[in-house]
This record gives structure tokens, C-alpha cells and sequence, in this order.
């Protein structure tokens, strides 16, 4: 049965709190970790995202950098940078969309493959620690709550008037 925050009940105001606030630790603690975990492959949390994104067979092909933002939920303006970053490194490249000449594609390099390769092992045991204790459903448990919130959290936006 699905019920609402009510705005005048002190509990689930609470409750709402503590859980946005435990959010904000957990994404806090989830960049620091994984970017330490991952720190011998020269990539941060949030690099670890793009190419993360663009493995995908969907996207094997490339991606607009809209709809890469859109994926992410990023500014534009923020993923602008941390491409530049992983393209100066040869790890991904825009190349021209096929489907229209004047727009461009980000997609991996042979390189950026390659490290996407190399960092397998080390994700693998940092889900294993970050996850530990965590059973599959679990997991399932929280998927589909996070989807829940990430849902209202997009509306939230739409309603605030989108991205900055």
C-alpha cells in the first residue's frame, strides 16, 4: 500500500530526513571509496560512470553528450569537463554521428576498452566489500526503492524547472 510523507506528521518528516541525509552520506562515501579503489587506473567515480555508461552495447556506437547527461543526471556543463579530461587521456573520442553530420558522438577509444578491461578485478572486489552482508534480494530490495526516489527526485527537478 502505497502512502505519502504527510507534511504535518512529525515522524515520516523525520524519517524522510534521516533517510535523505543517509543518501547524501552513502553518495559521499560511495565517490571518496570508489575513486580510492580505483586509484591505480587513474580514474575517478565519476569517469568510472562514462565509461561504465559507454560499454553498454547500446551505446557501443556512441553517445550524444545530451543524452549521456540525461543518463547520468548531470549538467551538461559538468560532464563537458570531465570528458575533456578522459579524451586528453585517449580514453574516449567524439566522433561525427552518421545520422547527422553536425553532431558528435562520445565513445570509447581501444584504450579506454583496455581500461575498462584492467579495472574489472578491482570493481568486482570493491562491490564485494561495499556490498558485503547485502543479499541478493536485498539488493533487488533497494534497486527498487532507489528507482522510487530517483523517479520523484526527477519530478522534483521537472517542477523546479530542469536542468541549471
Amino acid at each position: 500500500m502505497k502512502q505519502d510523507v504527510d507534511p504535518s506528521d512529525p515522524l515520516g518528516l523525520s524519517l524522510a530526513n534521516r533517510m535523505a541525509f543517509r543518501l547524501y552520506q552513502c553518495a559521499n562515501m560511495l565517490n571518496k571509496t570508489g575513486t580510492k579503489a580505483l586509484e591505480r587506473h587513474e580514474v575517478t567515480t565519476q569517469q568510472w560512470a562514462i565509461l561504465g555508461a559507454l560499454v553498454r552495447d547500446r551505446w557501443v556506437g556512441g553517445i550524444a553528450v545530451r543524452d549521456l547527461a540525461a543518463l547520468l543526471m548531470v549538467s551538461r556543463q559538468n560532464l563537458t569537463g570531465v570528458l575533456s579530461r578522459l579524451e586528453a587521456r585517449g580514453l574516449v573520442e567524439r566522433t561525427v554521428d552518421a545520422n547527422d553530420n553536425r553532431s558528435r558522438l562520445i565513445k570509447l577509444t581501444p584504450a579506454g576498452w583496455q581500461r575498462w578491461s584492467d579495472m574489472q578485478a578491482d570493481i568486482a572486489a570493491y562491490y564485494a566489500d561495499a556490498m558485503r552482508d547485502l543479499s541478493n534480494n536485498d539488493m533487488i530490495h533497494m534497486l527498487h526503492y532507489m528507482d522510487r526516489l530517483r523517479q520523484n527526485l526527477r519530478a522534483v527537478d521537472d517542477a523546479q524547472g530542469g536542468e541549471d
